[in-house]
């Protein structure tokens, strides 16, 4: 056999697995159970518009808030990390590496539970959520705004030196804004993955006008003993965080065709 005759025998193979496994799947389902648990209609149709009016939009709030928080203190951090002051290059590492390996879930219930105890202050929930998400967010942000600083050349400095502008003018007048153009595209998925963590917030103990996709959809579930409400909670979800997909498959074109 050729190499182009192997190369077609191992793609008809390929796709004979993936037709006999799909084949599998269709005779060993239930399709009535799984159109009962997840397709339920009427059902569905007592989640609207409560889902999309308060679900849907406090997410999209927690995740706006905790996302402009990390990207603020992102930021900071990154500038910290490229200090020539040693302190500040070690409290910015140290922050980094703290809450890079603390799971999410403990920030939450340490701001949500911690803190009020610990000093005795009522922290309104939004302010709560912001902190969480933007905490654990701004780790990631700052090393990824990091890497987009370092990789505008050095040139673009010393240019902006020369015609005199000072050391910080030309870091937020040059180079921040080319490392942003470098860094949008990550930038854009962290605040997709600041979307799915925003599901967390179901641990501060939430009233109803509060409540996100995920609390909504876990409620829903106990109420109706259906799953079709955790379909629909999926699918708004998707209703996010495809558009953002497609924008940051955009940038990186946009981006690379720049390059």
């Amino acid at each position: 056999m050729t190499r182009r005759q192997r190369a077609r025998l191992i793609r008809a193979v390929q796709y004979g697995v993936l037709v006999l496994g799909l084949l599998a799947l269709v005779l060993a389902a239930d399709w009535g159970e799984i159109r009962r648990a997840f397709f339920d209609v009427e059902v569905a149709k007592a989640q609207f518009p409560e889902i999309v009016k308060t679900a849907l939009v406090n997410t999209v709030v927690y995740t706006v808030l905790g996302f402009a928080f990390g990207l603020t203190l992102g930021l900071v951090l990154a500038l910290m990390r490229l200090s020539q002051v040693p302190p500040y290059r070690w409290l910015a590492i140290g922050y980094i590496e703290f809450f890079r390996g603390v799971p999410a879930l403990l920030v939450f219930i340490a701001l949500g539970f911690g803190v009020p105890l610990a000093f005795q202050v009522a922290i309104n929930q939004y302010v709560t959520v912001m902190l969480a998400l933007g905490l654990v967010g701004a780790a990631y942000m700052a090393e990824t705004i990091r890497a987009g600083i370092q990789a505008v050349p050095k040139g673009q400095l010393e240019a902006a030196r020369s015609l005199g502008m000072s050391q910080q003018r030309a870091m937020v007048s040059i180079v921040i804004p080319q490392a942003f153009r470098i860094v949008l595209p990550p930038l854009t998925n962290e605040l997709i993955l600041l979307t799915k963590d925003s599901s967390l917030v179901y641990l501060l103990g939430l009233s109803l006008g509060q409540y996100e996709l995920a609390k909504f959809g876990r409620d829903a579930l106990n109420e109706h003993r259906s799953l079709t409400p955790i379909l629909i909670a999926g699918l708004l979800y998707l209703v996010i965080t495809l558009p953002l997909g497609h924008l940051v498959r955009r940038l990186e074109a946009r981006t690379a065709k720049a390059r």
